[in-house]
């Protein structure tokens, strides 16, 4: 039986349910063509993720339609940090570092399942490090601001590390210049899922959600914009709301474009990529930060279960922002950085994954990417549209608390917001010790679901094949697929393998053989046709096959 959720927002509802949040597409669709809602958000990333649950926490009837899927542009494709960033002290930008820890505290608290604490580790070498010996001095002073500041609240302090401590927590280092280490703490999450995770929330709350549903035009009244209308599933839906707020990221100019015809592009997009190799080939246990050779920044090597993430961030971006994937070149240089750092030998043929994002920056065309401040910005344009950019994934709670200001001064009407102690889905009541004590599917299914992971723990006890892992390596399973088709409107198999699930991320080619399996099962749950469940697995495939194509061959992205 499919429920809807509740319109009155009831903070209960979204912080312990009871019975599973089950989501029917077309309900959903059926209730935007109907209903005139106080706010719409256009945009299913972090950032409008946090307005659309803001909205419905103050009570305000809201929707949210996003035109491919929740998280599928920067959103998934972050360093997955929740951090109060170093980089802002080095900047002088003190203010921002004390918000975004205040900020990931919150996270920590209201998300417990989905934002974990992580060591971070600085080497310091003699020679062709980030820094030395005698500069270590002057970046701890950095430490212990970033500490005072409200580091403090992840519960440890930096620390100093012997040669000796360093080794233990990255065995592979090169030593022949390691003079010790420093090492702070900041947190991490999984991105798309914490996306989700606050859309699914909102809807908890009464907000409406929909991906795959795309604004062509906007609604006008008097000079006002008074809607959106949109196409999803080969229908056209007009969406009646009193306040239309923008936050997609670096397609903000072209919705803005639209809703005024003098709107001159504000966003530059800053390409970030991240790859992955299998954990045994790097063997850290914490985040080690490491130098690029020849550049002057810096690449970060995440363990993440039984792989390591190797990223960066903040290159100048002139492509297509609907085609963004970590290059050969991008792939050689963060290659080449861990391989200086690390022994052994990483080979592009260790590289199981990867992915490319872009983060939508607000400023000039002069200057680096990387020495542009992460302020967001809030406007109300001449026809009434609140658009949002900037910013970063940590602040993303606070910005759609700010976004719904703004929403609220256009409606007239006062309210303040609630997001601040507002738990997320399967956070309330989540204890972290006793779901890693549990071990096997239960602590997988804790770990990514929290209290949640209940509803996906039926599946199974109903039916016993689906705790059959669906990818060959990761632990996902067969009921997590169900669950994704029923409960978090997945549509196609890259809805799962990609967002869903990391799948493609931490084990590209795995992916592949699964993505037969995960379409038959979508087409059972969502009465697909052979040909319609065909289709999605030949598009995932064609897709991995290009993203292959650019990283490996260095064909044009």
């Amino acid at each position: 039986m499919i429920t809807m959720p509740a319109r009155k927002p009831r903070r209960s509802a979204a912080a312990t349910r009871r019975t599973p949040l089950l989501l029917d597409r077309a309900a959903l669709k059926r209730r935007l063509a109907d209903d005139t809602y106080d706010v719409l958000v256009i945009g299913g990333g972090i950032t409008g993720a946090y307005a659309v649950l803001d909205a419905a926490s103050r009570g305000l009837r809201a929707a949210l339609i996003e035109k491919d899927d929740f998280a599928s542009g920067t959103s998934s494709k972050s360093s997955k940090m929740v951090h109060g960033g170093l980089r802002y002290i080095e900047q002088g930008n003190v203010n921002l570092v004390r918000h975004s820890l205040l900020e990931r505290h919150r996270f920590r608290k209201n998300a417990p399942h989905l934002v974990h604490r992580l060591p971070f580790l600085f080497p310091i070498l003699e020679k062709e490090g980030i820094f030395d010996a005698r500069l270590a001095k002057g970046f701890e002073g950095l430490l212990w601001t970033y500490d005072l500041v409200g580091g403090w609240r992840i519960g440890k302090l930096h620390q100093r590390l012997t040669v000796p401590e360093v080794l233990a927590q990255a065995p592979t280092l090169r030593a022949e210049n390691l003079k010790g280490g420093l090492m702070y703490f900041d947190a991490r999450t999984d991105d798309a899922r914490l996306v989700l995770t606050i859309i699914r929330t909102a809807a908890a709350l009464g907000a409406t959600v929909l991906n795959g549903a795309r604004a062509e035009g906007l609604l006008m009244q008097m000079g006002r914009v008074a809607g959106a209308r949109v196409s999803a599933d080969g229908d056209t839906i007009d969406i009646r709301a009193r306040a239309v707020v923008n936050a997609t990221g670096v397609w903000t100019d072209e919705l803005d474009a639209k809703a005024d015809d003098g709107h001159k592009p504000q966003v530059r997009p800053a390409k970030g990529v991240h790859i992955v190799v299998p954990w045994d080939k790097v063997r850290i246990n914490c985040t080690v930060t490491v130098p690029i050779p020849g550049r002057a920044r810096r690449a970060t090597c995440t363990r993440w279960g039984n792989s390591v993430v190797l990223g960066t961030t903040d290159e100048d971006y002139q492509g297509s922002p609907d085609d963004v994937h970590c290059t050969r070149e991008e792939m050689d240089f963060l290659l080449e950085g861990a391989n200086t750092a690390f022994e052994g030998k990483l080979t592009p043929d260790d590289v199981v994954g990867s992915i490319g994002g872009l983060r939508p920056l607000v400023g000039g065309k002069e200057g680096a990417t990387l020495d542009m401040r992460r302020d967001h910005h809030i406007t109300v344009g001449r026809t009434g549209m609140v658009t949002v950019t900037g910013g970063k994934l940590t602040t993303s709670r606070h910005m759609g608390e700010l976004v719904i200001d703004k929403v609220m001064t256009v409606l007239g009407r006062k309210g303040k917001s609630r997001t601040a102690d507002l738990p997320l889905l399967g956070g309330a009541g989540y204890d972290a010790e006793a779901v890693a004590a549990s071990g096997g599917i239960a602590a997988h299914l804790g770990e990514r679901f929290g209290t949640e992971a209940r509803f996906v723990g039926d599946l199974i006890q109903d039916d016993p094949a689906l705790a059959e892992p669906i990818v060959a390596g990761l632990p996902y399973t067969k009921a997590e697929v169900v669950y994704a088709a029923r409960a978090e409107l997945a549509r196609s198999v890259d809805d799962v393998l990609s967002r869903r699930m990391r799948a493609r991320l931490f084990a590209r080619d795995a992916s592949v053989d699964a993505a037969e399996a995960v379409g038959a099962i979508l087409g059972q749950e969502l009465n697909l046709s052979q040909a319609e469940a065909d289709r999605s697995v030949d598009e995932y495939l064609a897709a991995v096959r290009h993203e292959k194509s650019v990283l490996l061959e260095g064909a044009a992205a």
